[in-house]
């Protein structure tokens, strides 16, 4: 238990830091969306190098681990181009919503992948904090019409199926730091070239909030990093959504954005699946003593 503790810790901690990188995003103002998503991984790249020579903890020499490091480095930087896109030609709720199904996806790729069984509760639990999360966003009929919401349920599919392989890694013997390491190297090599092609020039304040957001990106990553090294999907990914709630606070703080009672509602929705989950998975581990 104290392990799965460890968890919900961790992807709580990685909510807030997903929902803080978002604000400093939102206050960069109007630059291209893959010059922003560059800056996010490159801050990142640049901590977990740090991290990597202070703790001298560097490929565990595996070969076999060489394709799923691909594997998760590609789904992850799938799934955050796609992200951008939908935000960009998408109402924010709607993009929110198809970001908001990785747990789910999650799931599903832990139980093919990893061969982890999901029990009926824990799959009612996470679709009511999904319900819950609809009160929140209110998604419109426009999602339906638009072919960027097929681009943004990839990527909330590519997130899950990148963040499958992050748990894969951790119990083959990669570290965190070093995941975080390759997945960020791979992104920013994959983006450069956009960048350098259609670079938009920036004030001193957007790009001190385009290095504060990728801070937070890499304080999200090795967050969710270190969540699902110590905890199997079906019992913490309800806890992701807890980024819906940060997102709703800080919004009322920074941005005056008040909650409708629909809103409350499903916050209320969110925090109550989460506090099943927990005792849902206390009980469990008992019955197994």
């Amino acid at each position: 238990m104290k392990k799965k503790q460890f968890g919900i810790l961790y992807i709580v901690l990685s909510s807030f830091c997903f929902a803080m990188m978002n604000v400093f995003v939102r206050l960069s103002g109007d630059l291209p969306s893959i010059q922003k998503s560059f800056f996010r991984n490159l801050v990142a790249l640049i901590v977990a190098l740090v991290i990597l020579m202070r703790d001298k903890t560097w490929f565990s020499g595996k070969k076999e681990n060489i394709k799923y490091l691909f594997l998760r480095s590609l789904a992850g930087t799938v799934g955050i181009l796609c992200n951008f896109y939908a935000v960009d030609h998408l109402l924010l709720s709607d993009a929110s919503l198809l970001n908001k199904m990785s747990p789910f996806f999650v799931i599903v790729f832990s139980f093919f992948i990893l061969k982890e069984k999901i029990k009926p509760t824990q799959i009612v639990i996470v679709i009511g904090a999904f319900l819950g999360s609809l009160l929140i966003i209110k998604p419109t009929t426009s999602i339906l019409q638009s072919p960027a919401s097929i681009i943004g349920l990839l990527g909330g599919m590519a997130a899950g199926y990148a963040y499958t392989y992050v748990r894969l890694l951790g119990e083959r013997g990669e570290k965190g730091p070093f995941i975080v390491f390759v997945f960020s190297s791979f992104s920013c090599l994959a983006t450069l070239p956009f960048v350098l092609v259609d670079y938009s020039p920036m004030t001193g304040k957007q790009l001190g909030c385009l290095l504060l957001a990728g801070i937070c990106a890499a304080g999200g990553q090795f967050g969710i990093t270190a969540a699902y090294f110590y905890a199997p999907a079906r019992e913490i990914s309800v806890y992701d959504y807890s980024q819906i709630i940060f997102s709703a606070i800080l919004g009322f703080v920074i941005f005056h954005q008040l909650p409708d009672v629909y809103s409350w509602i499903g916050y209320i929705v969110i925090c109550a699946m989460a506090v099943l989950m927990y005792f849902y998975n206390n009980k469990w581990a008992k019955k197994k003593v």
